[in-house]
């Protein structure tokens, strides 16, 4: 989204035109399902807290610097919601993101597909085991950069860390799900 028309939405919901959050509500759901999902492990979970975000952040609008771009300042508010989810409801992160549907084969995509498919479902299930085994605020970490493809910056404002501090975290959360995804059975070449 335009950064202009961005601002231009978020004066109009200041001012009280509820309508005019909607877009912005299209423009970062997808992105901030994403982080939810990796965050929580399972698509309810992620639902919730990003439903919960979006309320939480059209509440907040009014504090909101009209300067700063809205989308790592939500990402944030969806990090911090999935975190205090996992605390309140004193559960962890669990898959279920991998249900069935996720692993069907289809075998109309042509000769050898049916192999490339099962083995991407393989690395895919792999991945999140892996994750699964590792600390939330290494996966918090992957999750942005490795899945979401945010630069250091950009994590850093999420994270509300120097970008030093982003390149450590990610140095040893890179290490913590090598070791986890060897402890499921993962091999590497």
């Amino acid at each position: 989204m335009q950064p202009d028309v961005e601002r231009e939405l978020l004066r109009k919901c200041r001012g009280g035109d509820a309508r005019f959050y909607e877009p912005l509500v299209r423009a970062y759901e997808p992105q901030g399902l994403r982080l939810a999902l990796g965050m929580m492990g399972n698509m309810e979970d992620a639902q919730d807290a990003l439903q919960e975000a979006f309320v939480k952040a059209f509440r907040s609008l009014g504090q909101f610097d009209l300067k700063r771009p809205f989308g790592p300042w939500f990402l944030q508010i969806v990090r911090n919601q999935c975190r205090d989810l996992l605390r309140s409801r004193k559960s962890r992160f669990r898959v279920e993101v991998l249900d069935e549907d996720s692993f069907r084969y289809r075998a109309d995509d042509g000769p050898g597909s049916t192999q490339r498919q099962r083995e991407r479902s393989d690395a895919r299930r792999l991945l999140w085991q892996g994750l699964e085994r590792v600390p939330d605020e290494h996966r918090e970490v992957l999750v942005l950069k490795e899945l979401q493809g945010l630069r250091y910056q950009e994590i850093a404002g999420i994270l509300d860390i120097p970008e030093g501090t982003v390149a450590s975290r990610l140095y040893h959360a890179r290490r913590a799900l090598k070791e986890a995804l060897e402890a499921v059975g993962a091999e590497y070449p």
